[in-house]
């Protein structure tokens, strides 16, 4: 295998942690981003689950992100390294990218890590009200909940994509006087 494509729309945005070749802007279609999936290995404990996000499947949305081009000998050890980070529920799968970007358009197969409602760290929706008091009580070996839900905002927002769902839960997680968790 000469190359592989690999998406990224969570932490994957703002800390790929492994080379890469190209980084490509686009999206995967009839998907939407959604803090739905609980992180025990993470941002927060097997007692105090933090949330993390998933792709959840929604008729005519659009999950942007990127894709990084895995080159290689390189391929094999970035999956085995990104198995052991999103062992937490997530598996690999196979989806359809579209590319809109400077150097690339079009579709392309792309690696995602996904964790759907079948997997035991699956916590599936809640008001927004309650998501931001589990972020905001959240804490585990990567960092602060809050971290997460902020810097995959900026992330989106370097990216020039709006996410109303994200969006929303980072003024909700965000001190009052602009200050963030550690």
């Amino acid at each position: 295998m000469e190359s592989v494509w690999l998406f990224g729309y969570g932490s994957l945005l703002w800390r790929p942690g492994f080379e890469h070749g190209e980084r490509v802007r686009g999206f995967v279609r009839g998907y939407t981003r959604r803090f739905w999936q609980g992180s025990v290995d993470h941002r927060g404990t097997p007692d105090n689950p933090g949330r993390v996000v998933t792709l959840v499947e929604a008729a005519g949305e659009e999950c942007w992100g990127v894709v990084y081009r895995i080159d290689g000998q390189s391929i094999a050890a970035v999956l085995s390294q990104l198995d052991e980070r999103e062992q937490g529920g997530y598996r690999r799968v196979n989806i359809p990218f579209v590319a809109k970007d400077r150097t690339h358009s079009g579709e392309l197969t792309a690696v995602a890590y996904f964790a759907g409602p079948d997997n035991p760290n699956y916590l599936g929706p809640a008001s927004m009200d309650s998501i931001a008091g589990q972020v905001r009580a959240c804490s585990g070996p990567s960092g602060h909940n809050v971290e997460y839900v902020l810097r995959l905002a900026e992330a989106l927002m370097e990216l020039n994509v709006a996410d109303e769902h994200v969006f929303d839960l980072a003024n909700r997680v965000a001190d009052p006087d602009g200050e963030t968790h550690d």
